[in-house]
This record gives C-alpha cells, structure tokens and sequence, in this order.
C-alpha cells in the first residue's frame, strides 16, 4: 500500500473542508482531508523501511498530506547531515504554511554550532517557505541559552512582503519578547519592524501568557 493509499483510508471529506480553508494559497484536490494524529502514525510505521526511503525520494508529491508525511519521516532522520541533505532536498517543494510549521527535526537540537550557518543560508533564500522554516529554526533553537542578540537583528533584516514570512517574523519578535525581553524590546521601541509586522509582533506578545502584565501594558503603548 502506498503512502498516498494509506492517507486515502484516513481521510474525511468535512475535514478536508475545514482544512482547505486554513490553507487557501493550495488547491482543495490536493487535499485529502487527514488528520495530524494520522499522519504522524503513518510516518511512525513507515520509518527506516524502504517504503520510506521511495517515497522520500519521489518528489514532487501530488497531496498536501504527503507532504506532511514527508517533512515527518525527515523529523526522525538521526543523522545530522542526512537530515539535512533531505531538509533542503524538500524546503523547494514545501508550498504552505502547515507543513514548513509543523516538523521540528530532532537532530537539530543537540547540533547547533553545525545548525546555526545553515539557519543564516536559509532565511537569506529567494523561497517563501525556505525563509519561514528558517526563522522557525532560529526561534524554537536559539531563543534559550546559546542566544545572541545578533539572531535579531537577522530577522528584523529579512527583506519581503509576503504574509507568511511577516507573519513568522512577528511570531519569532513575539516569543523573543517572551523569552529576551530586553533585548528584543529595543526593536519593537525603534520600530523596527515593518507597520503591520510591528503591531502583529505587539498583539501576539499580549496574547501570550509567558509575557508579564507589565510588559504587556508597556508595548501597548508601542502600537
């Protein structure tokens, strides 16, 4: 059984529905309406088998849940190298925001000196979603302890106009302003940011409850 015919059995016409509307840049044929939970225990069954190893290597993929499936397997992948060779074999074909967002490969976080570089070549790329992984992986990788205040000042440089990159920039300033305060403050004080990533950063910063109240008062006035 293939991974497409494994996904079919799994899926519901009403959540296809409700998915479609989640991601309206991606045509409603390409997607087949599974859930998360079910995708993920494909990828689970499949792993290091050479269903696996096919079925990463035939791209591009016709359903938005194949590429779920396949952003999952490489999440699993235990060698640093490997998964990045097929990271950055599959970052050209991701095409919405649910799949750049929701694999965080493992291996990523015990190799963050080796990480970091690739980081930097990646929000620097031409693509959508090239960018937004890559920020992604700045923000879940180095807001903790091997942060520097330079990692800002990467972001508050990523050049564009589309809405998904803005977006992750103001959710990145928003957890930065949750995790470095001080640091990232002075972004948001000097407005930094483009109008609409700016207050977008501000109103995810007061919806969230790792951000003081005081905090929250004060970049209230920033808006």
């Amino acid at each position: 059984m293939t991974v497409s015919e494994r996904l079919a059995e799994c899926s519901s016409e009403k959540f296809r529905d409700f998915q479609s509307k989640l991601v309206p840049n991606i045509p409603k044929e390409t997607i087949l309406g599974v859930k998360t939970p079910d995708m993920r225990k494909i990828a689970k069954e499949i792993n290091g088998t050479s269903e696996a190893e096919a079925f990463l290597a035939d791209l591009p993929h016709k359903y938005y849940e194949e590429n779920l499936v396949h952003f999952f397997l490489i999440a699993m992948i235990r060698d640093f190298d490997a998964c990045v060779r097929a990271t950055e074999t599959f970052l050209p074909y991701v095409d919405c925001w649910p799949v750049c967002d929701q694999s965080s490969p493992n291996v990523f976080s015990k190799n963050h000196e080796k990480l970091l570089p690739l980081i930097r070549k990646w929000i620097r790329s031409p693509h959508v979603y090239t960018v937004r992984f890559g920020i992604r992986m700045l923000m879940n990788e180095f807001l903790g302890e091997d942060f520097r205040p330079e990692y800002l000042e990467w972001v508050a440089n990523v050049a564009g106009t589309d809405y998904y990159i803005r977006m992750m920039i103001a959710w990145y300033f928003a957890t930065a302003l949750a995790k470095k305060y001080d640091e990232s403050v002075i972004y948001i004080e000097n407005r930094r940011l483009d109008p609409w990533t700016h207050k977008k950063a501000i109103q995810k910063a007061i919806e969230s409850y790792r951000v003081s109240d005081e905090h929250k008062e004060y970049l209230k006035t920033l808006r």
